[in-house]
């Protein structure tokens, strides 16, 4: 049976995983995220691809990673917790130390590409993923591809100016999108209005506290839907995709999904028409082993 060595890597461990060409999990486990640099990086990851070809036929070696992946030349741009990934040809150097191919995309297009291939937006041809949380990213799906852009800066969205209840402000970036209603925004609202420091609280103490009966964390997170409910309403309208899925931790609270849309139900009028609605993301954990196994196989068979 075919089987692939699909990595996730993040700021703190690398989750790994060999799958079936249906993105069955056959094996799975993490290791620490190597401080020592890249030539450490590069052999933990030989030595548990070596270690699996004992086992498994092995056909590519297929990564998620964080930072503006140039999937043609392997190249990682941008910045991450990760310095020594970036800047160097990472599928070449790990194509000479497997003797396989290998492919690599972002960690958040991984995650929507597993949601068109198996999740939520399966069957559908144009879709686009937003994922809240520290900041506001996501990605654009078409065709089961991602649109990535002139400067790989497509699917950005949190880069977009929102302003705020007809006020003018001396720095419009301060109004962006992700600054304004990420779930870091909602969080940090809350501690301000309740004068309390910052790093107090987290997003499920706000959403604890509203169902409490705290009022202001409930207004917070009224403005939160609307918030979102107006960026997703812009993007609709900009870019008209079949599915607008969220993702993040914060999706996976039903009440979140009917807030956002009920805030929606109410953006119409006589020439503002559509529908719009958003859906959760499906997978969680596994989302970007599974986005990365997909683009490998798309890429590279």
């Amino acid at each position: 049976m075919k089987a692939y060595m699909v990595f996730d890597i993040g700021g703190t461990f690398i989750k790994y995983a060999v799958m079936d060409q249906a993105a069955k999990k056959l094996v799975s486990g993490k290791f620490p995220t190597p401080h020592e640099g890249l030539d450490s990086f590069l052999e933990n990851i030989n030595e548990l691809v070596d270690h699996f070809k004992n086992s498994y036929d092995l056909q590519g070696v297929a990564l998620s990673s964080p930072g503006a992946v140039d999937v043609k030349t392997g190249f990682i741009g941008g910045a991450s917790a990760i310095p020594y990934i970036h800047g160097v040809p990472m599928t070449d150097l790990l194509r000479e130390r497997t003797g396989l191919q290998v492919s690599i995309e972002n960690d958040a297009n991984c995650a929507a590409l597993a949601e068109g291939w198996l999740g939520a937006a399966k069957g559908a041809d144009y879709y686009i993923c937003i994922v809240i949380g520290t900041g506001i990213g996501g990605s654009i799906v078409m065709n089961h591809t991602i649109l990535r852009g002139a400067v790989l800066h497509g699917g950005e969205f949190g880069y977009m100016i929102m302003g705020g209840s007809g006020k003018t402000t001396r720095d419009p970036l301060q109004s962006t999108w992700s600054k304004s209603a990420s779930t870091n925004a909602l969080v940090r609202e809350v501690e301000v209005k309740k004068s309390l420091a910052q790093g107090s609280l987290d997003g499920e103490e706000v959403f604890r506290m509203a169902k409490a009966g705290d009022n202001i964390a409930q207004e917070c997170i009224a403005q939160f839907y609307k918030k979102i409910a107006i960026g997703v309403y812009n993007l609709k309208y900009a870019l008209d995709p079949e599915k607008i899925l969220i993702g993040g931790g914060i999706s996976k609270r039903p009440e979140v999904i009917e807030g956002i849309n009920q805030e929606l139900g109410l953006l119409k009028d006589d020439i503002s028409t559509l529908h719009i609605e958003v859906e959760a993301c499906q997978f969680d954990n596994d989302a970007n082993l599974v986005g990365a196994l997909f683009h490998f196989l798309r890429r590279c068979h």
